[in-house]
């Protein structure tokens, strides 16, 4: 049983997969329905994993690539149907090209860098982002909602990759008494 939380992230990046396929196939209400039940995993692989001490250092990476590469995926469809702006791609794309980058070197130094209230915060906010843009093509209120969110999602998100770096490579100094 330990190893459900990896055998769910595994679960979710096939269903990245899924989801690029309804989307681009047109079937965007049941790309909304793999969205969501894709998120609905991840807090549930991330609960079990903390609940029962199941935590893994294959978890800390995988989780967070299933996030990324799903969180990609869905602007990646969204900018080739003009449905969000490709700065917004573009910016998304930029941060987590730059997270890879200082994750492998971290890990070079044997350090594995887990996710804290910032970027959770930030990667709830980019999720309800799309979920906002799926539903928006079935609720007409919700026009601008999807853009609003991304903006705060990207806030939180700079946020995150300043505090990271801080975190990891400006570490505080202890005084020497």
């Amino acid at each position: 049983m330990k190893y459900l939380p990896n055998i769910l992230t595994g679960i979710r990046l096939l269903l990245i997969v899924a989801f690029v396929w309804l989307f681009q196939n047109d079937y965007v209400l049941e790309a909304l329905v793999l969205f969501v039940i894709a998120f609905l995993t991840d807090l549930l692989d991330g609960y079990l994993a903390r609940r029962n001490n199941w935590v893994s250092d294959v978890g800390k990476v995988l989780d967070p690539l299933a996030d990324k590469l799903m969180l990609l995926s869905a602007l990646t469809c969204f900018t080739l149907r003009h449905w969000i702006p490709v700065w917004l791609l573009i910016a998304v794309a930029g941060k987590e090209f730059l997270m890879i980058l200082g994750g492998a070197v971290l890990y070079r130094r044997r350090v594995v860098v887990s996710a804290d209230w910032y970027g959770k915060a930030a990667a709830g906010v980019f999720n309800a982002g799309v979920v906002a843009t799926l539903l928006r093509h079935f609720v007409p209120g919700l026009r601008y909602v999807d853009l609003v969110l991304f903006g705060l999602g990207i806030v939180l998100m700079l946020i995150a990759l300043v505090h990271y770096a801080k975190k990891q490579f400006f570490p505080k100094q202890k005084e020497d008494d």
